[in-house]
């Protein structure tokens, strides 16, 4: 019997998990982009290595753009195994530490894994202006590569 087919590269899937270290930034912010963008055409989840806590410059630059993350609960891939399943097309993972989380789900999910490094900015140091500049950095750099991935053929 043969495995099941992965989605190509090149295919537009049907489901997306974006995953990273916590859960907090970059996979929030992935998400609400990716839904904001494709709406019900695309189902979009995102969960963390680990569930980390609530990040308020991910709600503030993902604000000025009018995306509201206020309900958002990070959580980690066991929580959302629990809830919803892994039953992903792809997971699309922003840190190594993600990146091997997913990989070692492919050994017990049909699942497809894109690694698109991406820089922290809870790592930047500097004043409030400076840190949010990080941020938004992320966020369109993010909504880019979302566009660019996911359009339609």
């Amino acid at each position: 019997m043969e495995p099941p087919a992965v989605p190509k590269r090149s295919a537009r899937p049907q489901s997306v998990l974006f995953m990273c270290g916590q859960n907090v930034v970059r996979s929030v912010m992935a998400q609400a982009l990716a839904k904001h963008l494709f709406g019900k055409s695309i189902y979009v989840a995102s969960a963390g290595v680990i569930a980390g806590d609530v990040d308020p410059f991910v709600t503030a630059v993902l604000d000025e753009i009018g995306l509201d993350v206020k309900k958002h609960r990070p959580q980690s891939v066991e929580d959302l195994e629990e809830y919803e399943g892994l039953s992903f097309d792809l997971a699309i993972t922003l840190s190594p530490d993600a990146h091997h989380r997913a990989l070692e789900l492919t050994r017990t999910n049909a699942l497809g894994v894109e690694y698109w490094p991406t820089p922290d900015p809870s790592r930047e140091a500097g004043n409030r202006e400076q840190r949010l500049d990080a941020y938004r950095t992320v966020r369109d750099e993010l909504e880019q590569r979302i566009r660019a991935r996911f359009r339609q053929p």
